[in-house]
This record gives structure tokens, C-alpha cells and sequence, in this order.
């Protein structure tokens, strides 16, 4: 089976780069963005692609918990502000860390089998400042239908894995254009053998990754048992964001540790969104699956 996008999908990719590079919130709603799974119709393999450049991005907005999540779960249960673009929600992850929660209007909890929302926020310090995280507490119940929670949770952790691809090209992308320009013994540092094989394996580890998140988007459209290619897509995701973020500042040097230079961005976001998706467990789950012994 061959998983690629259609014209649409791949318009629609283009055209939000845009307003996330500019942190337009509204401008994504006016698109369309966060009711493209209510009012547009449109599916999880339509949004994948869009998650992916909220990750090239590494935009200070909780859109994808809000659009991909919130969206029509809430809608779901009798609320289209989500939807509409007025309400940001953030999606609260192990311990109650919450990305974004500190300018979201409603926290959901994922975990216990049901939904809840906040019921309270304190301060959190995370790697990545931009995340805005606070520590979110559990508060009354939302819904228990198992099948609006289950969505819910798995599209949650879809979002991290399509995220963390976007993250992972943006660094190789930097990586390439420096090596390319940064010459030493007269000639670009990317013509060594040593760099080009590194970034190869970069780039190997993201194509991987990127087929396997919209088999998992797939899945869940589809209806099907969608954990395991979840799950897969969640580790091959953080493995290769985290495979580009060790190249990337390797290649880079010494400015690939500085502040000043863009490339901390997405390496702090990356390995903060790799915690929060928890690919470790992920990946006990698949050896279950599989029949390996704990």
C-alpha cells in the first residue's frame, strides 16, 4: 500500500505554513483549520500533513490538541467553540504537564479511561520555555463513552508523532543549508564523507517515520484497531526527531548550542514532545503485542 498525499492535502499543507509561521491563530481559523474535522469534514489523513508543518514550526499554540483533539471530541459532546476557533485547549500529559496550558481556556485529561478537564494549574519548568507548560489536575469528568476516548487519547498521540516528524525535517533542513555554506580547508563541510553519511541517516530515519504516521492517521479514519500503528508511528517519530536533533548539532558545531541561533527551538521541542508521547512504553506495547516477554 502506498500512503501518500492527494493534491488537496498537500495544498492544504502548504497554505497553513503561513499563518504558523506568523503564530496566527486566527488566521489558521479562518482557513478552516480547526473545524476541518467538524464542519469541513475532513479526516485524520488530511490533518497529518498539518500537524507535521505545526511541528516544522514549532508554533507557540496548542493547535494541534485544539484542532485535532478538542475538536470534535467536544463537538462530539454539544460544543463547536473549539471548532470555531475560540476556545484553545490544551491536552495535559503524564503528571498532569500540560503544553500551552498556561493561555489554553480548557485542560483535558486523557488518562483513567475517561475525559476530565482541569480542575487547577500550577507553574512548570520544561527544556523548552516556548511550551508555556503548567501542571494541570484532573477535575470533573467530561465523558466516559469509550469510543470518544479512545479517539481522543490516540489522536493525541498521533499529534506528538506527526509533530515530531516536522520537527525532525526542520532540523535536518537547517543542517543541510549550513553544511552547505560552511566551508573549511576550502571546501563545504557537507562534502565530508563523515557529515553526508550522518545527515543520510537523518533523512532515512524521518522518511520512516513520516509513512508511518499517516498509516496510523489511516487507521484511525478507518476505524481500525489503530493502537499498534500508533504506537509504532509514536516511536519511529521520536527516534528520528531525536536522531536529527543529535545531527543537526553535531553539524552545526559550536553555534548549534548557542541561543542566539534558531536550531535550539526545535531541538528543545523535539525532545520535550518525545517525553510527553512516551515512546518508551509505546514500545513495550508493541513487544506485547508481538508476543516478546516483558
Amino acid at each position: 500500500m502506498r500512503f501518500a498525499l492527494t493534491e488537496d492535502q498537500a495544498a492544504l499543507r502548504d497554505a497553513v505554513r503561513a499563518p504558523l509561521a506568523a503564530g496566527d491563530w486566527d488566521g489558521l481559523a479562518g482557513m478552516g483549520v480547526f473545524a476541518a474535522m467538524t464542519d469541513l469534514g475532513l479526516d485524520e489523513t488530511d490533518l497529518a500533513p498539518v500537524l507535521e508543518e505545526v511541528g516544522a514550526a514549532a508554533v507557540a499554540l496548542p493547535v494541534t490538541a485544539t484542532a485535532f483533539v478538542a475538536a470534535p471530541l467536544l463537538l462530539a459532546l454539544g460544543d463547536d467553540r473549539a471548532a470555531a476557533g475560540s476556545l484553545r485547549v490544551a491536552v495535559a500529559g503524564p503528571g498532569g504537564l500540560t503544553p500551552f496550558g498556561a493561555h489554553a481556556g480548557l485542560v483535558l485529561h486523557l488518562d483513567g479511561g475517561v475525559v476530565r478537564t482541569g480542575a487547577g494549574t500550577s507553574p512548570a519548568s520544561t527544556v523548552d520555555t516556548s511550551l508555556d507548560a503548567v501542571v494541570s489536575t484532573p477535575g470533573e469528568v467530561l465523558t466516559d463513552d469509550p469510543a470518544l476516548v479512545t479517539a481522543a487519547a490516540a489522536r493525541a498521540a498521533l499529534g506528538h508523532a506527526a509533530e515530531l516528524v516536522g520537527l525532525g525535517r526542520r532540523m535536518l533542513d537547517l543542517t543541510v543549508g549550513y553544511v552547505r555554506q560552511r566551508h573549511q580547508f576550502g571546501v563545504p563541510v557537507g562534502s565530508f564523507q563523515a557529515v553526508k553519511h550522518q545527515l543520510a541517516d537523518a533523512y532515512l530515519g524521518l522518511e520512516f517515520a513520516r509513512p508511518a504516521v499517516l498509516a496510523a492517521a489511516w487507521a484511525l479514519r478507518e476505524g481500525a484497531e489503530a493502537g499498534p500503528a500508533v504506537d509504532g508511528a509514536v516511536v519511529l517519530a521520536a527516534e528520528a526527531a531525536h536522531a536529527a536533533s543529535r545531527t543537526a548539532i553535531q553539524c552545526h558545531g559550536a553555534i548549534g548550542y548557542t541561543v542566539e541561533y534558531e536550531l535550539h527551538r526545535y531541538a528543545k521541542r523535539a525532545w520535550a514532545l518525545a517525553a510527553l508521547a512516551t515512546p518508551g512504553d509505546r514500545l513495550a506495547a508493541l513487544a506485547t503485542t508481538i508476543g516478546l516477554p516483558a
